[in-house]
């Protein structure tokens, strides 16, 4: 986290295809239908903002594709969890996530049905309610 508050994560496993807490295959986006609620609705400013600077990013970040898959390339030795688990196939799945065969305008629908499909999907909510409920019975034993 930075000192104004803002948060970076890189979560290799669930970008490699992989969420420890699903069953079955996870969203493409970690975003709740929360965390829109608490950006005002799926209709609000807020949210087409949100989803300006995740096409945005999307398109910057398919222009320098050759960079990042250089450095995942680079990475496949180091032992970072998420990686170590399928060297071999690391870089192809991160160039398989950055949609190259699509032009700009192709990409940037993709990635918002990326968003979009994220936001609806069912299976996050049912698995952090489960999560939440296993904590529960968890700590109520102590």
């Amino acid at each position: 986290m930075t000192k104004t508050g803002r948060l970076f994560h890189i979560d290799f496993g669930y970008i490699l295809g992989r969420d420890p807490k699903l069953l079955g295959r996870p969203p493409p986006m970690k975003i709740t239908r929360e965390m829109v609620d608490a950006m005002g609705g799926m209709d609000s400013e807020n949210f087409y903002k949100f989803c300006s600077f995740v096409r945005t990013a999307f398109l910057y970040l398919r222009r320098h594709a050759n960079l990042i898959l250089n450095l995942f390339s680079l990475m496949v030795d180091a032992n970072v969890p998420g990686i170590v688990l399928e060297p071999d196939k690391t870089v192809q799945k991160v160039q398989d996530k950055f949609k190259l065969e699509l032009n700009d305008e192709q990409a940037d629908h993709y990635i918002t049905e990326q968003v979009e499909q994220s936001v609806r999907s069912i299976m996050p909510v049912v698995v952090d309610q489960l999560h939440k409920v296993t904590q529960v019975m968890f700590f109520s034993l102590d």
